[in-house]
């Protein structure tokens, strides 16, 4: 709990200072480099070597993903089809020594984390306000919060046993109405020193929703550390252990609440 306490303490000031303050370079730079070491983690949880062309090359495809969202964002789609078609060069002049399992790892820590993690620099590019770009944290840190404390209080009902053994309905439940309550007040700030005008139901019902989305998302990647025999993708993070145990909830919120609040915006003419 000391460990933990001590991240949050260093790592919530500097989370709100790169998001929401911070120049536009310092958020890109913070955001490559989270997606490079997830990237990193997760093909090396499935048997990636550390030195290989395939995660060079899948570590150097994380980080020039977000740096494309900073500078170019059209150019992703060519970057993607030279990545996937570079690793299965690879994986066929090997014969076969790289497994299709491995080969998909690097896709998914190549491509779909760290297109997750340059979600907010799209939404940055919108012209939204820039306190949105908080809020997937917001969601996913105190669905996270509520998921614990309800827990260790009510805990009673296993939710997936086989996952994750300590993880229980009544935390789910818990993580539902902390994620609420956390855009509850988020709402409640940026009308009153931001000048926004947010409709409640529709951010209780993202941070309904958006929960839930955190919880499949933190299932999700312990369902890969299982698989793989692995506690924790790293040590970065003292206790909460590496990028992706810290942020599992947070990639799946990233990239789903993004293209929730684009469909809002398009639909509302540039408001929530």
């Amino acid at each position: 709990m000391k460990s933990r306490l001590l991240v949050s303490a260093v790592g919530a000031p500097v989370l709100l200072y790169v998001v929401l303050w911070g120049p536009p370079a310092a958020l890109a730079a913070a955001l490559m480099l989270l997606a490079a070491v997830a990237a990193w983690e997760l093909a090396h949880c499935v048997g990636v070597a550390g030195r290989s062309f395939p995660m060079v090359l899948t570590v150097a495809a994380a980080a020039a993903t977000v740096c494309l969202a900073w500078l170019e964002p059209e150019g992703m789609g060519l970057l993607w089809t030279g990545f996937v078609l570079l690793l299965f060069v690879h994986a066929v002049l090997r014969g076969g020594e790289e497994t299709f399992l491995q080969v998909m790892a690097c896709v998914a820590a190549g491509m779909l984390v760290p297109y997750a993690f340059s979600t907010p620099l799209l939404l940055w590019k919108t012209g939204l306000h820039r306190g949105y770009l908080i809020l997937p944290f917001v969601f996913s840190f105190m669905s996270d919060t509520g998921a614990f404390f309800a827990g260790r209080a009510f805990g009673r009902h296993k939710l997936a046993p086989r996952i994750s053994p300590h993880k229980t309905v009544e935390g789910a439940v818990g993580g539902l109405v902390g994620s609420m309550a956390g855009g509850a007040v988020f709402a409640f700030l940026m009308d009153t020193w931001c000048g926004q005008d947010i409709a409640y139901p529709l951010i209780l019902a993202l941070g309904l929703v958006c929960s839930a989305v955190a919880q499949v998302g933190d299932l999700s990647f312990s369902l890969v550390k299982r698989e793989f025999g692995v506690k924790d993708y790293g040590r970065i993070f003292l206790a909460h252990g590496g990028v992706l145990d810290r942020f599992d909830s947070v990639v799946f919120v990233l990239a789903f609440l993004t293209a929730a609040l684009r469909l809002v915006l398009a639909a509302e003419g540039g408001g929530l």
